[in-house]
């Protein structure tokens, strides 16, 4: 039985098994990521990610959680992905087009002297400030009950669901117990991201994200996306954001159509080969 050849990646610590799938996606891949994704019997992970052929973008990518659920965007992933396409030698543009499941997106990539990529810019899309049941319009700092008493939540949609939290202390703030419960929560259909910023001035923010079907990661790059949008539209920050995360540091800015643009590295960890213990397809 063939053995899956990978590569680990990660973008500020957001750390996936990349895999190039040019004949398109395994039929197990959910049970394939829970497997591969744990730290001590599998890579270790926050999940996988395929990259696939696209007959609308230059490449796809697929990702999947470290418990097998399959998630509509990945900031940090996709940046990783256009490292791997480019350094593997897969397209020579530095402007590429990579199909998710929240659309298309357009990345600008960055190399250094030695021809390598190293930061990568990526078209996020249009944020969306809705009610996650409703989709209606709804207010930022809205209230919501936790069995800690409320708290006020803004709504961010960028393509996957947010939930951003302003707190005063990072410090004193429960991530675990909290974004677990908000993750959990009953107005959420399909679950979301839990984000904890603390603002630092108006163009700097400390974040923590607990990421739905994962937990606490290093980094969320759609996670520090949604943050910088609430804190715009609280009047706490002004564009452009440097977002600091566990693993690093993103900048995030709007651009004049309104546009949320990330600007962050995509790192190489090492390359792999995994054993099968039962057929991929």
């Amino acid at each position: 039985m063939d053995d899956i050849i990978f590569t680990k990646m990660h973008g500020i610590g957001n750390d996936y098994i990349y895999i190039h799938c040019p004949d398109g996606a395994p039929s197990n891949i959910s049970e394939l990521s829970v497997e591969m994704s744990r730290p001590h019997t599998g890579v270790g992970s926050d999940g996988i990610i395929l990259i696939l052929p696209s007959e609308k973008a230059d490449f796809m990518m697929r990702i999947f959680n470290a418990d097998g659920s399959e998630a509509r965007m990945c900031g940090n992933g996709i940046r990783c992905v256009g490292k791997y396409v480019y350094d593997k030698g897969l397209t020579q543009s530095k402007t590429l087009h990579i199909d998710t499941l929240s659309g298309i997106k357009t990345l600008t990539l960055h190399t250094g002297t030695d021809g390598v990529v190293e930061n990568v810019t990526v078209d996020m899309g249009l944020p969306s400030i809705t009610d996650p049941i409703l989709g209606e319009s709804r207010n930022p700092d809205a209230p919501v009950q936790t069995s800690g008493g409320y708290l006020r939540l803004t709504a961010v949609s960028m393509g996957n669901p947010h939930g951003v939290i302003f707190v005063d202390s990072l410090d004193k703030t429960d991530v675990h117990a909290t974004g677990r419960e908000l993750e959990l929560h009953p107005m959420w259909p399909e679950r979301a991201n839990i984000e904890f910023a603390e603002v630092v001035s108006r163009h700097s923010i400390k974040l923590r994200v607990w990421e739905r079907g994962s937990g606490e990661t290093m980094a969320c790059g759609t996670g520090a996306c949604a943050t910088a949008v609430a804190s715009i539209i609280t009047g706490r920050c002004d564009s452009p954001v440097t977002i600091h995360l566990p693993g690093g540091s993103l900048e995030i800015s709007l651009s004049p159509s309104g546009h949320v643009l990330m600007t962050g590295p995509a790192s190489t960890v090492y390359e792999g080969r995994y054993h099968l213990h039962k057929p991929l397809y």
